[in-house]
């Protein structure tokens, strides 16, 4: 008997995934394949584009549980989640504009050294003062 839908191989290959993400987001109730007469995976369009929202959602720095919010209608929180993720965004959105600020300033500053221009201090005053807000990523180079 032939089944419909797409294979967890050919799921997975479709968007570049390894297969085991998929099945991660099946235990982690994102996904609902059908399965086929010998308990295959079989990922019907419905599956594709729930996959195409979670790799969307993921890129725009959603979290897993976040998403699984947004792809439940039923979730009594779902409108507080994406009013966060909205505020989310436009702080990241808000940070990536000031550093392009900043890079363009040092892009054309005649100084060669920006530290001592004072245009471009404006651009850290918020760090001076301690009251900048981000994510310290780990500049370490590797051991």
């Amino acid at each position: 008997m032939k089944s419909s839908g797409e294979s967890i191989g050919d799921a997975a290959a479709r968007f570049g995934l390894d297969t085991h993400v998929l099945r991660h987001w099946e235990d982690a109730g994102l996904l609902h394949p059908a399965r086929d007469d010998a308990d295959r995976r079989r990922y019907a369009d419905a599956d594709l584009v729930r996959i195409a929202v979670i790799l969307r959602n993921k890129a725009a720095g959603m979290s897993l549980d976040q998403i699984r919010v947004l792809l439940d209608e039923d979730a009594p929180d779902r409108h507080r989640v994406l009013e966060e993720h909205v505020a989310e965004l436009d702080r990241r959105a808000d940070e990536i504009a000031q550093a392009r600020a900043m890079t363009a300033h040092a892009l054309r500053c005649r100084s060669h050294d920006i530290t001592q221009c004072p245009r471009f201090r404006s651009h850290v005053e918020d760090v001076l003062e301690g009251t900048a807000r981000w994510r310290v990523v780990n500049t370490e180079p590797p051991s």
